[in-house]
């Protein structure tokens, strides 16, 4: 019997695009490039390349910014949610879109003439957990959050 094709799906902070990629996704990456950091709005872009999978739009699609004349990157038009990075070779998904990332470890780091110089030194921090914010209880316990949960949803907002 064979086996089900792998799914994975995803999608923006607002919940108005969604996708869905079916088949084996083994690609991951990070690039340090500072096009993908202004894109990303952070130190790198972690990327899971598509090639050999089907990606479908499920709700909405992505707005698309033309960042280089070989280059288009997707967003969330309502939110800002950065999602794609779509080339010649094929079409990257932004790994923190996936409402599973755990599994999609990169295996490789490019552009890293642009990696910043404390960003290998990051793991080496203090570390301590959202609730362990003592200075910030009382904002934490006010916040109610609106983002779409990490799973498909018929409708969303809720009615």
């Amino acid at each position: 019997m064979p086996m089900p094709p792998d799914i994975h799906t995803g999608g923006c902070q607002c919940g108005a695009v969604r996708f869905r990629i079916t088949g084996e996704l083994r690609d991951a990456s990070i690039c340090h490039c500072r096009m993908c950091q202004k894109a990303f709005g952070a130190y790198y872009a972690p990327l899971v390349s598509t090639r050999g999978a089907l990606l479908e739009w499920t709700r909405g699609e992505p707005k698309r910014f033309r960042s280089s004349n070989v280059v288009r990157r997707g967003f969330c038009g309502d939110c800002g949610t950065p999602l794609t990075y779509e080339a010649p070779d094929g079409v990257a998904v932004a790994a923190g879109a996936f409402d599973d990332p755990s599994g999609l470890a990169p295996w490789v780091q490019y552009g890293v003439e642009g990696k910043l110089p404390y960003v290998d030194t990051l793991p080496a921090l203090p570390q301590r957990r959202t609730e362990q914010d003592e200075a910030a209880a009382a904002f934490l316990a006010d916040v109610v959050s609106c983002q779409h949960p990490d799973h498909d949803t018929a409708v969303w907002p809720p009615r």
